[in-house]
């Protein structure tokens, strides 16, 4: 499993918005990735004051930031990941400070510099978040 510093070397994304502890690649090059909520995020400091809640906005960015492991040679050479749909996006599951949370994507479909993948989060093994998620690859100086 690549550790945060390793992550640094293709997701661009750097404190506080690195939401990955680990990322690796299966025996069916599906990405999994690993990220624990310590309760001191800023996402979580206000979502909710007393009853603290993990957006599921940042859900689908820690799902997507996992997916990165499957474009890490396109990352590495400048390119940028980023958002242009999501679709069928279901939320099953709080997740709170203290949990883990671990992330599988699949993906679906490449198509020139557009990525479509199937992703999910799962804490204690209960499904917190799934659905697919459509990305482009853009150079950095764009």
């Amino acid at each position: 499993m690549l550790n945060r510093d390793e992550i640094k070397t293709f997701l661009p994304h750097r404190e506080p918005m690195l939401l990955l502890d680990g990322v690796s690649m299966d025996e069916n090059g599906n990405a999994l990735g690993e990220y624990t909520v310590t309760g001191d995020e800023f996402f979580v400091s206000g979502h909710f004051p007393g009853h603290p809640v993990v957006p599921g906005v940042i859900l689908c960015e820690i799902i997507a930031q996992s997916a990165g492991i499957l474009v890490m040679d396109e990352l590495k050479k400048g390119d940028l990941s980023l958002f242009t749909g999501i679709e069928n996006v279901r939320f099953r599951r709080m997740v709170k400070p203290g949990d883990t949370i671990k992330t599988r994507c699949k993906l679906l479909r490449v198509s020139g510099k557009l990525i479509k993948i199937q992703g999910e989060a799962t804490v204690d093994g209960q499904l917190c978040a799934e659905g697919v998620f459509l990305l482009m690859l853009r150079p950095k100086d764009i």
